[in-house]
C-alpha cells in the first residue's frame, strides 16, 4: 500500500476511494481547499490505482502546466517505489506516458487520428502571437483596418475568437456579454474568423483553440470516441475549476458513465472566467452522473494560521453558491489579519513599505513577503517608492519566452522546415533578410506555393541584391532541414549559424540574445524529434527570457509583487493586499452580473489564502483621478470592499494610517447640541 499514513483522514478517503477495486469505482470529486495538500492527495490517488492493478500506460492525467504533470508523476513514482520496496531489490520504474496538459494530449491524439479528421499529421501549431498576427493580416486583406470607426485590433479579435470557441457559445452572445463595444462589427468579425479558419487549413496549421476543438470533434463521432476511450482506464484531472465548456465536454465524453474519473479542484478558487473557465463545471459535476459523483472535501490547511483562515472562511461563506467547507489548521496561534484604512494611495504605499522593512529587520526576508493587487497598474506608486528606497523587487507577469523576437525567429525557421505550407512562419523568416519587405515576401511565398512547396520555387525567385547571399544560404539550410535523413540533434545549431548574422544586423545586443538560444538548444536536446520539440515548446513555453528581464537582479533578496491571478498556487509568510476598495475589489469593470461579482469575491479569497502567517488588507479612502489637468486635484472617496461587511470585522485587527479614520467602528459621537435637520426642514416650511 502507498505510504498513506502521511495522509489525514479526508486525504486518505480521496486517495483510496474504491478500496481494493478502485478501477471499478464511480466518479469522484475532490474539493481541495487552499493549502489542503491537493497535489499530495492526487499523487497518492495515482499510486493507489497503480498498486491495485491499473496499467500506468492506460492512465490519463490532465493538468494545466507541464511542470505540474511532471511533478505529480515523479511524486507518484516515489510513492509506488516506496510501497513496492520490500527489501528484495529495487522495484522497476513506473512509466506514466499519458500525463500532460490538455493541449499537449490533444496534440498527440490529433496526430494519431489525423487521417480520420482530414488533417495532415505534420501540422504545426501557432502560438498566441502568431495567431494574432495572422488575424491582423486578414483584417487588412478584408479591408477592416481602414474603417472610419475603430475596428477591433488583432489582440481583441483573437480574444473574441478564443472566447467563442472555448465557451461553446455564439458570437452574438460573446459580444453582448464581454465585448459590447464590438457588437456593431458582428458580421465583419464572422467573415474574419471564417477567413482565419480557411487560411489555417490551407497552411496546415492549428492554433491553441483548434487543438481542443479537434479533440472535441474526435469525441463527437462514436467510432472515433470509442477508440480514444479504449486507450484509457482511468482519467484524473487537476484544477478542474479552471476548465472551460469545451474541456468539460471532452472529459464527459471520455468517461460518460463516470467510472474511472477523478477530478480535483476548488470552486472557491475559480477566478479565470476571462480565459473562458466556467465555475459551473465543478459546481454541477456531481449531478452530471446517475448516481451522482461522490464528493470528498479536504478542509485541513497546511499553509495558513487559524486567524488567517477564519477571515478567509468568513469572506467565502457569503458566496451565493458553493461547496460548503470550513478550512481549519493545527496552527492555532498567530495574530489576526489587519484591515488597514489608509488616508490615500500614498499613505497606503507608506504603510506597506514601512511594514515590509520592519518585518525584514525582524528576520523575515523579502522573498517571504508579497504585495498582491487586482490589476497590474495598481502597483505603480508602490514601485516608484520601492525604487526610491532601493528595495529590490520582482513583479510577476510580462511576456513569455516565445514572444522574444530572436526566439520566434529561430523557431519559425524550424516550423517552416517542418511544415512548408506554414506561410506565417515563412513570412517572418523572409522578412529577416536585408532588402526584403512584406511585398517581396508575399511574392516569394506565392512562387513557393505555385511550385508545390518545392524548394526550387524559392531558389529560382529573384531576390533583392542585398539579400542574395543570405537567401541562397537560407534555401540551402531549408534543404538540409527537410532531408528526412538529417538527424534532429544539431539542427538548431545549423539554424543558428545561418541566423546569427541576421541577429547581429538587427539587434545591438546580439550576444545577450544569442545566450537565450543556447538555452533553447539545451531544451531541444531532450526532445526525440523536431516535431515533438516544436509542439511541446509552443504548448508549454518557459515563462521568461533574458531579452525581457531588464537589468540583471544582483541582490540576494527581493520583494514579490504580483497580480492576484498570477499569485494563484503560490504562498508567502506575509501578504499585503492593496486597494481593497469597492471599484478595485470588486473591479468596477466586473460588477455587471451576479456571476462576475461572485468571481471577484473568490479573487479576494484567493489573495487572502496566499498568506501563511501575516495578512494585511489595505483600503485607501481617497483615490486620485488619473489623466486630469496639470496640478489638478480631482479625487474620489471609495468605501472598503463589499466583501468585508460589518459582520466580518471581528476577524480583523483594525488600524488607520496617514491620518485616516476607519469608515466604521469609530467611537459614537456625543449627543447633538443642535437639531440641524429640524432647522433645515423649517427653512422650507410654510409659516
Amino acid at each position: 500500500m502507498p505510504a498513506s499514513a502521511t495522509l489525514n483522514a479526508q486525504q486518505r478517503a480521496a486517495a483510496e476511494y474504491g478500496g481494493e477495486r478502485p478501477q471499478d469505482a464511480g466518479p469522484l470529486l475532490v474539493i481541495a481547499g487552499a493549502g489542503s495538500g491537493k497535489t499530495q492527495t492526487l499523487c497518492h490517488r495515482i499510486a493507489h490505482l497503480v498498486l491495485h492493478g491499473v496499467d500506468p500506460g492506460r492512465l490519463l492525467l490532465l493538468t494545466f502546466t507541464r511542470r505540474a504533470a511532471a511533478d505529480m508523476v515523479a511524486r507518484a513514482q516515489r510513492i509506488v517505489a516506496a510501497a513496492l520496496a520490500g527489501g528484495t531489490g529495487r522495484p522497476p520504474p513506473v512509466s506514466l506516458p499519458w500525463a500532460g496538459t490538455f493541449h499537449s494530449v490533444a496534440n498527440r491524439l490529433l496526430r494519431l487520428h489525423a487521417s480520420s479528421l482530414g488533417l495532415d499529421p505534420s501540422f504545426t501549431v501557432l502560438d498566441r502571437s502568431d495567431a494574432a498576427d495572422l488575424l491582423d493580416v486578414l483584417r487588412t486583406e478584408l479591408g477592416f483596418s481602414g474603417q472610419r470607426r475603430r475596428f477591433p485590433k488583432k489582440a481583441s479579435c483573437l480574444a473574441i475568437y478564443s472566447s467563442v470557441v472555448n465557451a461553446q457559445g455564439s458570437l452574438a452572445a460573446c459580444l453582448e456579454r464581454r465585448y459590447p463595444w464590438c457588437a456593431e462589427w458582428e458580421d465583419e468579425l464572422r467573415r474574419l474568423f471564417s477567413a482565419y479558419a480557411e487560411r489555417k487549413q490551407r497552411a496546415n496549421v492549428l492554433d491553441y483553440d483548434d487543438l481542443l476543438v479537434g479533440w472535441h470533434q474526435l469525441m463527437g463521432e462514436e467510432a472515433l470516441a470509442a477508440a480514444v476511450r479504449a486507450r484509457f482506464d482511468q482519467l484524473l484531472v487537476d484544477e478542474y475549476q479552471d476548465t472551460n465548456a469545451l474541456q468539460a465536454q471532452i472529459l464527459l465524453r471520455l468517461k460518460p458513465t463516470g467510472q474511472g474519473l477523478t477530478v480535483v479542484g476548488d470552486d472557491a478558487q475559480a477566478i479565470y472566467s476571462f480565459r473562458s473557465a466556467d465555475v459551473r463545471n465543478i459546481l454541477d459535476f456531481p449531478k452530471a452522473f446517475d448516481p451522482p459523483a461522490a464528493v470528498v472535501t479536504l478542509e485541513q490547511s497546511y499553509r495558513s494560521t487559524q486567524p488567517v483562515l477564519d477571515a478567509a472562511n468568513g469572506v467565502i461563506a457569503l458566496a451565493a453558491e458553493r461547496f460548503t467547507k470550513n478550512l481549519f489548521s493545527s496552527r492555532q496561534g498567530g495574530a489576526r489579519p489587519r484591515l488597514v484604512t489608509a488616508a490615500d494611495e500614498q499613505a497606503q504605499v507608506d504603510y506597506v513599505v514601512t511594514q515590509i522593512l520592519g518585518q525584514r529587520e525582524a528576520g523575515l526576508c523579502l522573498k517571504e513577503q508579497a504585495v498582491l493587487f487586482r490589476a497590474a497598474h495598481q502597483s505603480d506608486a508602490l514601485e516608484l517608492e520601492l525604487a526610491r528606497r532601493r528595495i529590490p523587487f520582482v513583479k510577476f507577469g510580462g511576456l513569455k519566452f516565445l514572444e522574444a523576437a530572436h526566439v520566434k525567429d529561430l523557431l519559425c525557421v524550424l516550423r517552416w522546415a517542418e511544415n512548408p505550407r506554414d506561410f506565417v512562419a515563412g513570412f517572418r523568416v523572409l522578412l529577416l533578410l536585408p532588402g526584403v519587405g512584406p511585398a517581396i515576401a508575399q511574392k516569394a511565398l506565392a512562387a513557393f506555393d505555385a511550385a508545390g512547396f518545392a524548394l526550387a520555387g524559392l531558389e529560382g525567385f529573384s531576390a533583392p541584391a542585398a539579400a542574395r547571399e543570405p537567401w541562397s544560404a537560407l534555401c540551402a539550410l531549408l534543404r538540409s532541414l527537410r532531408d528526412e535523413q538529417a538527424p534532429w540533434p544539431g539542427q538548431i545549431g545549423l539554424v543558428r549559424r545561418w541566423y546569427f548574422p541576421q541577429l547581429e544586423r538587427r539587434h545591438d545586443d546580439a550576444v545577450v540574445r544569442d545566450q537565450d538560444l543556447d538555452q533553447l538548444e539545451i531544451v531541444a536536446s531532450g526532445s526525440p524529434s523536431r516535431s515533438r520539440f516544436l509542439a511541446e515548446l509552443t504548448l508549454d513555453p518557459p515563462v521568461s527570457t533574458g531579452d525581457l528581464a531588464g537589468a540583471p537582479l544582483l541582490d540576494e533578496d527581493y520583494l514579490i509583487l504580483s497580480t492576484i491571478h498570477s499569485a494563484k498556487g503560490m504562498e508567502w509568510s506575509s501578504v499585503f493586499v492593496i486597494d481593497v476598495s469597492d471599484g478595485a475589489i470588486p473591479s468596477d469593470l466586473a460588477t455587471g452580473t451576479p456571476a462576475e461579482i461572485e468571481e471577484e469575491r473568490r479573487l479576494l479569497y484567493v489573495a487572502m489564502t496566499r498568506a501563511k502567517e501575516s495578512l494585511h488588507l489595505v483600503h485607501p479612502l481617497r483615490f486620485q483621478i488619473r489623466h486630469q489637468p496639470k496640478r489638478g486635484d480631482l479625487h474620489v472617496y471609495a468605501p472598503r470592499s463589499r466583501f468585508l461587511p460589518d459582520s466580518l470585522l471581528g476577524s480583523f485587527e483594525r488600524l488607520s494610517h496617514g491620518g485616516a479614520q476607519p469608515d466604521d467602528g469609530a467611537p459614537a459621537p456625543a449627543a447633538a447640541a443642535i437639531d440641524l435637520g429640524a432647522r433645515l426642514r423649517a427653512t422650507w416650511s410654510r409659516t
